[in-house]
């Protein structure tokens, strides 16, 4: 064999080394750090068999403890190693974010979020409701998107850092950004009113999830971008790391299979489960604890006006906010009457719905927070009655809500259940209000969840916490271990009822209406219920207070009420 020949054919694959340097061995490694000027480190990482498939680990640290010397080589040595990534200084764009200030992104990312699928982001509100209550609230989910990239690039980054031994590679990082990236592709107009509000009333048997959406929009954009030879540019292997990417976004790609903590079998494709910490960076199953939580709590609550340190009180008044609720309850009955006679235009000319537009990619790219606009300013005597109801939103003739309450037991509650519930609470009228009657259309019932994003359970029984004296080992710790005034519970439910009349009788007898509702049902008190039906509330019994109860408490009370120093004296009297 010609001896010649050996070295053209290994120059070649460095010249085509954005993923083929992975295949290297050593002499190819070794041959390139001849070209780039290091040609004196051959011997070192010739004997330490550095081959292609290594040159990625590589770190700082690491080339020190190889004898690389002194710091500007190492530092140099690490740059041209890096070039075999295809990532340059000069090729990185940065964007101005107001939560998370200059935020560098990868040229495989500026071409994702230069395509109309991920522009159509701009128009979907991250807050549609709040918006109508907060001024500020005007975000979406386009920049909430490049946010949740960010930081997911920033963790997986520092995890790499300090863990070198975890093997996270420039392919890792770089799909867990892009899964950050693209993780809301799949919302909707006025984003989780339309699959939480809008769908479930027009097709209550459809089991929607925006992150499959989310999914087949991905699939979209890359068909129609021309975008997947790019990414094999970029160093990434298909279709392993596209399966990866959607498994960061939705989960495990089979539909039949529901995620469990006690399922004893891998179900991901695109990595092993020695990585499988990697999956709980943008949509974390364990704990609920993500950068996407990260991102959208810091924005909310600078666009919110709320202090930025996360006010969760705030937070929560903001996001439950009962006139904010409403306007959302208003923009899906709109969506509803305007369903049938909205038409999209999506692959091959064919004509959608609102609601079938989830159907065709075509289409559901092309529904936005716009279809507000579209049925505000429409002329078509089809859409009267869904005009007329944006019209009272932007007049403020909205809805009036007469009280809300909790259940004492989880409910589970479908689209169905809510008008059930709306037939009941007109169903409560009060004996002493015989002239009043209003029906169930009159009425507005919804149910909201609070949780602290694991449903009922803590999400802190999954977390691994570290010692400061083994920063190495991780373990769990148990509710006894944190603190005595912990919640027992762990979610919690919110009822509350909208009457659509809004005149002054009506009023004062929908609120009436309520709390015969309550008693009946046994619910909660509502707070302002002695107010609304004094004659009504001491009519449960549970409701009422116990007399001699208050009065012990009252006295108490009265009892530690005294000189702080008669206090003190009467503890040590105890205690001596």
């Amino acid at each position: 064999m010609d001896s010649s020949a050996t070295p053209v054919k290994r120059r070649s694959a460095i010249q085509r080394g954005n993923h083929l340097y992975k295949d290297w061995d050593v002499e190819d490694t070794c041959q390139y750090l001849r070209e780039e000027g290091f040609g004196e480190w051959e011997t070192t990482f010739r004997e330490e068999m550095i081959t292609g498939a290594g040159l990625q680990y590589l770190t700082e640290p690491l080339l020190d403890k190889m004898g690389v010397s002194p710091m500007d080589t190492r530092l140099k040595v690490l740059h041209c190693l890096r070039k075999l990534c295809g990532i340059s200084v000069k090729t990185m764009k940065v964007f101005n974010d107001p939560i998370h200030g200059s935020i560098e992104m990868h040229p495989l990312l500026v071409r994702i979020i230069d395509t109309p699928e991920f522009q159509r982001l701009r128009n979907i509100k991250q807050l549609p409701g709040a918006y109508y209550v907060f001024p500020g609230a005007s975000h979406n989910r386009f920049e909430h998107s490049i946010g949740v990239c960010h930081l997911a690039g920033e963790l997986v980054k520092v995890l790499n850092d300090r863990q070198p031994e975890l093997l996270i590679t420039e392919r890792d990082i770089l799909c867990v950004q892009i899964a950050g990236l693209c993780h809301d592709l799949g919302h909707g107009p006025f984003s989780h009113l339309f699959h939480g509000k809008f769908l479930p009333e027009v097709d209550p048997e459809r089991n929607w999830k925006h992150e499959m959406a989310s999914v087949q929009m991905f699939d979209y954009l890359l068909q129609e971008n021309y975008l997947s030879p790019v990414m094999e540019q970029h160093g990434l292997i298909l279709p392993e790391d596209l399966d990866f990417i959607k498994e960061l976004i939705a989960g495990p790609l089979e539909q039949h299979i529901q995620f469990s903590q006690e399922q004893p079998t891998w179900l991901y494709k695109g990595r092993s489960e020695e990585k499988c910490f990697l999956y709980e960076i943008v949509a974390n199953k364990r704990t609920g604890i993500d950068v996407d939580k990260w991102d959208y709590f810091a924005r909310d609550c600078y666009h919110l006006g709320i202090q930025n340190n996360f006010d969760y009180q705030r937070s929560l008044r903001a996001y439950l906010h009962k006139v904010s609720h409403l306007i959302e309850i208003m923009i899906t009955e709109a969506l509803v009457k305007a369903d049938k006679h909205i038409e999209i235009k999506g692959s091959g000319g064919r004509l959608f719905t609102i609601s079938a537009a989830i159907n065709d990619m075509e289409a559901y790219t092309k529904l936005t927070d716009s279809v507000f606009e579209q049925i505000l300013h429409s002329s078509q005597p089809e859409l009267a009655d869904a005009r007329q109801i944006l019209r009272n939103i932007l007049r403020r003739k909205l809805y009036k809500c007469i009280g809300q309450t909790h259940p004492k037991r989880h409910m589970e509650i479908t689209q169905a259940d809510l008008l059930s519930l709306a037939s009941s609470v007109a169903e409560a009228r009060p004996q002493s209000e015989p002239d009043v009657f209003l029906c169930a259309e009159d009425f507005v019932v919804t149910v909201v969840n609070m949780d602290y994003g694991m449903n009922q359970r803590n999400p802190i029984n999954n977390m691994h916490f570290y010692c400061k004296n083994d920063p190495t080992r991780a373990f769990k710790i148990g509710k006894n271990q944190v603190s005595q005034l912990l919640p027992e519970k762990f979610a919690e439910q919110l009822i509350r009822v909208y009457c659509r009349k809004t005149d002054n009788r009506s009023l004062e007898m929908a609120r009436k209406y309520f709390v015969q509702w309550c008693i009946n049902e046994d619910f909660t008190k509502p707070q302002d219920g002695d107010v609304t039906a004094p004659e009504l509330t001491p009519l449960k019994q549970s409701w009422v207070v116990d007399k001699d109860e208050e009065d012990n408490e009252d006295e108490e009370e009265r009892r530690w009420k005294v000189h702080p120093s008669e206090k003190v004296e009467k503890v040590k009297h105890k205690l001596f």
